[in-house]
């Protein structure tokens, strides 16, 4: 808001144009200044001929057959980035990108193959939400599409301060959550300027091996990412004042490979790893990319991985696999029309 304030101060309008701006924006969400149909004819010449709304259609999409939809999107500087609208019966979720492509790296991630070429701005992840065409269904958003929020977080930050605020979208922070490799430059940044819900990637309980699928570990591990984590509060309920609002939730993903983490003995390492910490794990089947010797485990085995865990104390679910067949599913984002568009020149 501060920020709109000045841009109409800056054109010789009055402050509480930016209000105004925000209202039509964010509120009624129009595509040009011609719709601020209570702003005067000068001030949306002045705001057209210096800005623009920044809103850019969807270029393509993908539609699954269990109903998932990836959509293509180029961003303000020409990139190509890919979000999923994922529906089920009582909630429909879009899983955006932060970044074109990712630094990270993880052995089981297709964007990481892609490499990293830009980090978006706070209108290109808002325009993921703003130009959707199911906008008006969304219940949750989870930024787990391309790119590390963490190695972006001036315009995470950005962008889900304007979702929360009430004079942008006014979600509560509780149906936003952010994914990260756990790291340290953001981390505790996060955790003390925002209420978004935490997912923190962790994939193998154990550093030395983690390292092996995860390079990030070597920087920050898994064990630091935890011990900061411990420092502050989450839960999903408060066990003594059973009307007290939500604390935004703690969760860890876990892609379950066959052979390199799906043991008892892994189990038990989660266990003590996590121990005191209230969270859950969310349990995810691997979908097979090229090149790679990892391969998923079957259902009966995450079954048993999942009873391990929960009961043991740390409350575990497996996450259903949506859009496999439109390379939608958890890993298997990489911007093809960028790399078409790379050949060419």
């Amino acid at each position: 808001m501060e920020e709109l304030k000045e841009i109409v101060i800056d054109l010789g309008l009055p402050a509480f144009v930016g209000k105004q701006l925000a209202g039509w924006i964010y509120g009624h969400r129009v595509n040009s200044f011609d719709q601020m149909t209570n702003l005067s004819k000068t001030a949306r010449e002045r705001l057209a001929a210096n800005y623009e709304i920044g809103c850019r259609a969807p270029v393509d999409a993908q539609y699954s057959k269990d109903g998932t939809i990836k959509y293509l999107y180029q961003t303000a500087k020409g990139d190509y980035i890919e979000t999923v609208y994922i529906p089920t019966p009582d909630r429909a979720t879009l899983c955006v990108s932060c970044q074109v492509g990712c630094k990270m790296h993880c052995a089981f991630c297709m964007t990481g193959r892609q490499g990293w070429a830009a980090s978006l701005s706070a209108a290109d992840i808002l325009n993921q939400i703003y130009s959707l065409p199911e906008r008006e269904k969304l219940t949750n958003i989870v930024f787990m599409g391309q790119g590390e929020p963490f190695d972006n977080l001036d315009n995470v930050l950005r962008a889900t301060t304007a979702l929360t605020a009430e004079w942008g979208y006014a979600w509560s922070p509780k149906r936003i959550t952010i994914s990260s490799v756990g790291l340290a430059k953001g981390l505790v940044r996060f955790l003390d300027e925002s209420q978004c819900n935490l997912a923190i990637s962790l994939h193998h309980p154990i550093p030395s091996e983690r390292l092996k699928l995860m390079p990030a570990e070597q920087a920050f591990g898994i064990t630091d990412v935890v011990n900061v984590l411990r420092q502050y509060d989450f839960c999903r309920k408060d066990p003594v004042r059973k009307d007290a609002p939500k604390q935004r939730r703690l969760s860890f993903e876990y892609i379950v490979f066959d052979g390199v983490n799906d043991s008892k003995e892994h189990a038990q390492a989660i266990v003590e790893l996590l121990r005191g910490l209230d969270c859950r794990m969310n349990l995810i089947r691997f979908h097979d990319i090229p090149d790679t010797p990892l391969r998923g485990v079957n259902d009966e085995r995450m079954i048993e991985f999942r009873d391990y865990l929960t009961n043991h104390g740390v409350f575990a679910t497996i996450r259903s696999s949506r859009g496999q067949d439109i390379f939608a599913a958890c890993g298997l984002l990489t911007t093809k029309k960028l790399e078409e568009e790379k050949n060419q020149k």
